[in-house]
């Protein structure tokens, strides 16, 4: 099998600061010496991915590279006692598509504790359509229910509420009965949040207070952020008491300026959620509440592209663009 050849999407560096992507062939003997090999049959585009694939160095170190931090497919050798050849598995986080050849190639070699078993209620394809970012979005509930914040508790904000994370956000948290309120540059697409089950649409600008006072008016219990900079810090300080604040993502900024007012006085909590190093034991509980209570129609929440159109797809990502999931068939 090592000398199977296989289609991937490769990142290559050809200079300083310059990086270029194409469809290639991968040798299976060129992936890592790990205990499972998937056949991935199904990946999905994440802002990680497009920045490996724009050569972040904070993201993968070494080129060239095929990023993808999703896979969906089938066990086809396995040197560990927890799987058997034809099972069918996800891997999501840890260092996959980081410095570990990831989702965007045909086949990926992982260690066995990255695995998770197929969920019984899920396909291949569904598993994907959530991947990374509908995991990040259970991670948040967990923090939410973890605080006895619930659906009669007040309403909820999403940001960035038309990008992966956001939308699953919307429709899983609506399904649930949490009075959504959606956040978006996108005010054009308030249609399609709605028909994901927001009740509220408001355009980004009225979460970017720029006032410099520390506390704000109230306005919500709980947030799943996917922006962070100045819409966390206003976000934090608009938050009820005993709220829960949940970061997730940073395409606004890394910083945050705020004071402690907020968390002496109002008793925010503000969670960071990191799904990739996320224990096993949580993950596979994750997966299946994903899979059972928390299920959701999938059809208006992503589309499917082939390996060859994924360049286009990363583009899009990079400019903000991008609605819903974008789910990669590697076999199309």
């Amino acid at each position: 099998m090592n000398d199977l050849e296989f289609k991937a999407l490769i990142v290559e560096e050809v200079g300083t600061n310059d990086f270029r992507r194409y469809v290639g062939l991968k040798k299976i003997s060129e992936l890592p010496k790990n205990d499972v090999i998937v056949k991935v049959l199904y990946s999905a585009l994440n802002y990680k991915d497009a920045l490996s694939a724009r050569g972040h160095k904070g993201i993968t170190r070494v080129y060239p590279h095929t990023p993808g931090v999703d896979a969906a497919g089938i066990v086809v050798e396995t040197k560990s006692s927890k799987f058997k050849v034809g099972d069918q598995v996800v891997v999501t986080g840890y260092d996959l598509g980081m410095n570990t050849s990831g989702g965007f190639g045909q086949y990926i070699s992982v260690p066995s504790e990255w695995v998770v078993p197929l969920p019984e209620n899920l396909s291949l394809l569904e598993s994907m359509v959530l991947g990374t970012a509908g995991f990040t979005v259970g991670l948040c509930i967990f923090a939410f229910n973890q605080r006895n914040i619930g659906p009669s508790s007040g309403k909820v904000l999403v940001t960035g509420s038309t990008g992966g994370v956001g939308s699953l956000a919307v429709a899983i948290l609506s399904k649930l009965g949490y009075y959504v309120v959606a956040s978006t540059g996108k005010l054009e697409m308030e249609d399609f949040l709605r028909s994901l089950g927001a009740k509220e649409v408001i355009h980004r600008s009225e979460v970017n207070d720029t006032s410099g006072k520390p506390l704000l008016p109230r306005k919500w219990i709980a947030s799943i952020d996917n922006v962070g900079g100045n819409t966390l810090s206003t976000i934090i300080r608009s938050t009820d008491y005993d709220g829960v604040v949940a970061s997730v993502g940073l395409v606004e900024s890394e910083k945050l300026d705020i004071t402690v007012y907020p968390f002496i006085l109002r008793g925010v909590s503000l969670v960071g959620i990191d799904s990739a190093e996320t224990k096993m034991e949580k993950r596979l509980l994750v997966w299946e509440k994903l899979s059972t209570e928390w299920k959701i129609p999938f059809d208006k929440l992503f589309r499917e592209v082939s390996l060859t159109e994924l360049n286009d797809e990363i583009d899009k990502i990079l400019l903000g663009k991008q609605i819903g999931k974008v789910v990669v068939n590697l076999w199309e």
